[in-house]
């Protein structure tokens, strides 16, 4: 059963209910050439996800497929399942040595700060569209909130903050990747280096100082895997909640929490459908079904979450066992800041344009396609007129760049906030 393509796109679910009469496990193709099983029972992914211990491991290397030369070079998963050295792609102690700093320096960020900022770069983004009573919610908007706000809470000065920006942008709009990432590591570097010699009160510190002594190699890997693993996932969960919101009746909205609306879209269209890549150590029975050494085994979120089986559960208030930031180990780092940083923005954009509405039908909308993400591929909005909010108290400047100027393709979102909260 293949997981890409518009017709997977538009009608996920429609795939994870037939993939379901397999059992437990189904076999599925991600990519042309590109075959793995997929786990869509709720039971089966959260004791996989908690425990697959030495049996499994998440390091790709082992993957015997992509080894012998039968995954294509130019095969669009690559990106996200080849190997890279971060915690991502460790097991057992290193990737506990790994994650610990990185759970310990983002447990560290202060949430009044983080909704300050949130809301700084709500209103300034708002400010930009408001006035002309129409923007597309996921490019004018949710795909902006992360950038920026990453940014801020990284301590990223205003050069190095665009180049990121442009590194991560050029990554998923896929027109020349590999300079995209290749800017994205060289401005991590540079960022690891600056706080290396001039400390701030932000999560590279917290990283450069934690007690598990990364190297500048470890620091830069894992920073990267956060911005870019923090901002796709994000982008989708603001875009994929506000379309469940604008598909409300106005009146039925005004009735709903903004915390219910994102836990329900977590629940029935999580940002991340298809996820978790694991291989087998030795053969073995999963799901009853066998599975041999390096086989790629992949867990659908968005599959489990929809398990028949929950469908009671699903409808208790505040019921969060959803697995939507996966599981165990491995499960996300930052889904407290996700999740406030989605309230926040999302509230605020509401309160401020109470009026907004599609532009379009539903149906009209499309879903990129692919594998991994569940992600509109826009989601025109329309609204009464309205004039931008007054500015908001500008934070503390960052620290100056100690790198050499940069030619001003790269000067860009980052710099252009920080120059509208100063006025």
């Amino acid at each position: 059963m293949p997981l890409y393509g518009p017709e997977f796109a538009a009608d996920p679910q429609g795939y994870y209910a037939y993939l379901r009469h397999y059992g437990p496990t189904a076999p599925v193709e991600l990519a042309p050439g590109v075959e793995a099983t997929l786990v869509t029972d709720y039971a089966t992914a959260r004791q996989l996800l908690q425990n697959s211990g030495t049996a499994l491991s998440r390091d790709s290397r082992r993957w015997r497929d992509l080894g012998e030369g039968r995954i294509p070079l130019d095969s669009p998963v690559l990106p996200v399942l080849g190997y890279q050295p971060h915690c991502v792609f460790a097991d057992g102690a290193e990737h506990h040595r790994l994650r610990q700093a990185i759970t310990d320096s983002m447990n560290r960020v202060d949430a009044g700060r983080l909704t300050r900022t949130t809301e700084q770069v709500s209103d300034y983004l708002i400010a930009r569209f408001s006035p002309r009573g129409s923007a597309d919610l996921l490019g004018d908007y949710a795909g902006q909130v992360p950038l920026i706000v990453f940014n801020e809470i990284f301590g990223c000065p205003a050069e190095i903050g665009d180049l990121i920006v442009y590194g991560i942008t050029g990554m998923f709009d896929g027109v020349d990747a590999g300079r995209a990432i290749r800017v994205l590591h060289e401005a991590v570097g540079e960022l690891v280096a600056l706080k290396r010699a001039a400390p701030g009160d932000d999560v590279t510190t917290w990283l450069t100082q934690h007690p598990a002594a990364l190297n500048d190699g470890e620091l830069i890997n894992e920073l990267c895997v956060l911005f870019v693993a923090g901002n796709e996932p994000l982008r989708n969960l603001m875009g994929n909640t506000l379309h469940r919101l604008l598909t409300l009746d106005r009146r039925a909205r005004v009735n709903v929490l903004i915390d219910d609306a994102i836990n329900d879209t977590l629940w029935e269209n999580p940002p991340i459908q298809n996820f978790s890549a694991h291989y087998p150590v030795a053969d073995m029975d999963l799901g009853g079904r066998e599975v041999r050494a390096g086989d790629l085994v992949l867990v659908s979120l968005a599959a489990a979450n929809t398990d028949p089986a929950l469908a009671a559960a699903r409808q208790a208030p505040g019921n969060r066992a959803h697995l939507a930031w996966s599981a165990g180990p491995h499960a996300c780092p930052s889904k407290e800041p996700a999740r406030q940083i989605t309230v926040t923005a999302v509230e605020n954009l509401l309160n401020q344009i109470p009026d907004v509405e599609l532009a379009v039908p539903e149906t009209s909308l499309t879903w990129r396609p692919g594998p991994f993400n569940r992600a509109l591929a826009a989601l025109p909005a329309r609204f009464t007129p309205v004039q931008p909010m007054r500015r908001r108290v500008a934070p503390a400047a960052p620290e100056p760049s100690r790198i050499e100027s940069r030619s001003t393709e790269h000067t860009g979102l980052w710099s252009q906030f920080l120059t509208w909260l100063k006025g």
